[in-house]
């Protein structure tokens, strides 16, 4: 047994979302992306003298879908905080944000684990908050450059319970939480822009110990498999003190995807003083029954509820309906596919083969997809009616409606001349012609090897020029044989 199995890892993780709000947390200015630096700034992010902050409403209203989503229990009288720490990127000298009253208390996420299963992960809280500016560092230059675009950008803090265990639990985890924002429209998703980033708790236990160990947070990864690896290094590194006889402070540090390595940043100490106190500039948010109605009717379907349609309702593995379920835009382009035919593992089929296999080689969006889904049930009406093979509908029919979405798959299909031909009369003569073509063959067949069908009906397919009904003309095959 290897000294790591000893010890059991105990992960928190901290997801910060930016949401899709037009404009600030509590102001004005636009709330965007990829603007000319220090463009996106008013008086009031500034904290000048004189102004005074509003409540983004937009913000909370996204806000309460994602705690309706995980289940939370919402608080339905709130109020901002101020928690007063220097640094430069923090044009206030605070931020904005929720401490003793989250708008969003406990939850949940489930995620599912590699051997199948689920597991819960509960949450402690999900919090309003507004983003710091961005610290540039440019490549061999000594000076660091301060961008404030991003400064006052509405954020949700997403706090787990430290209930997760490995890394790849970490994974799954933030899988599901970038599902689920996306789901709801409430955040892109997008760790390299940086309006999803996460921060992880790590600690290491004895196995069948009750007390956690000392905590060390990481922070700056900016995908999830940098999340895997720093949290991975992370335990290992711990471990490795711990054996060695040595101790190590609860810190903060910061993880480079380049060496695969973590460096201490800061120490922290058993208490964080941030001298939190109530925002006075900035009224409790109250949240009425009628407020709360009107998120809820705007609330999507959500994976998990996707995910128990396509296996319940419409049978599918689970494996089909987790692939199906990744991504909003999918889910919905084959929910609506189902609307038009009964053969949804048909449906998924084509979802998970040619439609993603073009979106990917062209890499588009399900959104900018021109076949509608009527279309694609009528492709699979084409294959189940037997009006054209499967391999000529993929081929040939296909991709003509990308390049012609006004057309109808049996139209395309008539003009292409391959609609199969099934007239028994015409598909007899076929069979004659080959099985007298090859007495030799024919009398192998009788001798047993039936395996010898497949090449008949291949030769009856040159002759009908690939539009043989491979039904009709396998039993047409086995009437005359047998």
């Amino acid at each position: 047994m290897s000294v790591y199995d000893k010890y059991q890892p105990v992960i928190g993780l901290e997801v910060h979302a930016q949401l899709l709000t037009k404009t600030k947390a509590f102001s004005w200015e636009a709330s965007e992306y990829g603007a000319m630096p220090n463009t996106n700034i008013s008086v009031v992010t500034l904290a000048h003298p004189g102004t005074l902050p509003k409540a983004n409403k937009r913000a909370v209203d996204f806000s309460l879908k994602m705690g309706l989503a995980c289940g939370c229990e919402i608080t339905r009288y709130s109020f901002f905080d101020r928690k007063n720490y220097f640094y430069p990127d923090l044009p206030k000298g605070y931020q904005i944000t929720q401490d003793k009253t989250p708008l969003c208390k406990g939850g949940s996420v489930r995620i599912k684990l590699k051997d199948g299963s689920d597991k819960i992960i509960q949450l402690n809280r999900i919090h309003m908050e507004e983003d710091s500016g961005k610290s540039m560092h440019l490549v061999e230059e000594v000076d660091t450059l301060v961008d404030l675009n991003r400064a006052g950008t509405p954020l949700i803090e997403i706090v787990s319970e430290p209930d997760i265990r490995n890394s790849d639990e970490a994974y799954a985890y933030l899988t599901e939480i970038k599902k689920l924002v996306e789901y709801l429209d409430v955040c892109d998703g997008n760790m390299e822009e940086g309006s999803l980033r996460c921060d992880a708790n790590v600690s290491v236990m004895l196995k069948g110990a009750t007390e956690y160990g000392k905590k060390v947070e990481l922070k700056n990864m900016n995908s999830f498999r940098n999340v895997q690896r720093a949290i991975e290094h992370e335990i290992k590194r711990q471990i490795d003190i711990i054996e060695a006889g040595g101790t190590f402070t609860s810190e903060t540090r910061t993880f480079d995807a380049g060496t695969g390595e973590s460096k201490g940043m800061r120490t922290k100490e058993d208490l964080n003083d941030y001298r939190y106190f109530p925002e006075p500039d900035l009224q409790p948010i109250v949240i009425s029954d009628e407020w709360l109605n009107a998120v809820k009717a705007e609330m999507p379907a959500l994976p998990s509820e996707l995910f128990d349609k396509f296996t319940k309702q419409y049978g599918l593995p689970e494996y089909d309906a987790f692939v199906l379920t990744d991504e909003k835009g999918m889910a919905l382009y084959f929910d609506e596919i189902c609307k038009h035919t009964k053969n949804y593992k048909a449906a998924s089929n084509w979802m998970m083969g040619p439609i993603k296999s073009y979106l990917n080689e062209l890499t588009l969006d399900i959104s900018q997809f021109s076949v509608k889904p009527i279309q694609i049930a009528e492709l699979i009406d084409l294959v189940d009616s037997g009006k054209v093979g499967i391999s000529m509908t993929k081929d040939k029919v296909f991709p003509e409606i990308i390049k012609n979405p006004a057309q109808t798959a049996l139209s395309v299909a008539e003009k292409l001349n391959l609609i199969q031909q099934s007239d028994t009369g015409a598909l007899q003569g076929f069979v004659d012609e080959v099985l007298a073509k090859y007495p030799e063959k024919v009398a192998e067949y009788k001798g047993g090897k039936k395996g010898l069908i497949g090449m008949f009906m291949g030769e009856v397919m040159k002759l009908s020029g690939g539009k043989a009904d491979p039904k009709v003309t396998t039993e047409l095959l086995k009437k005359k044989l047998d």
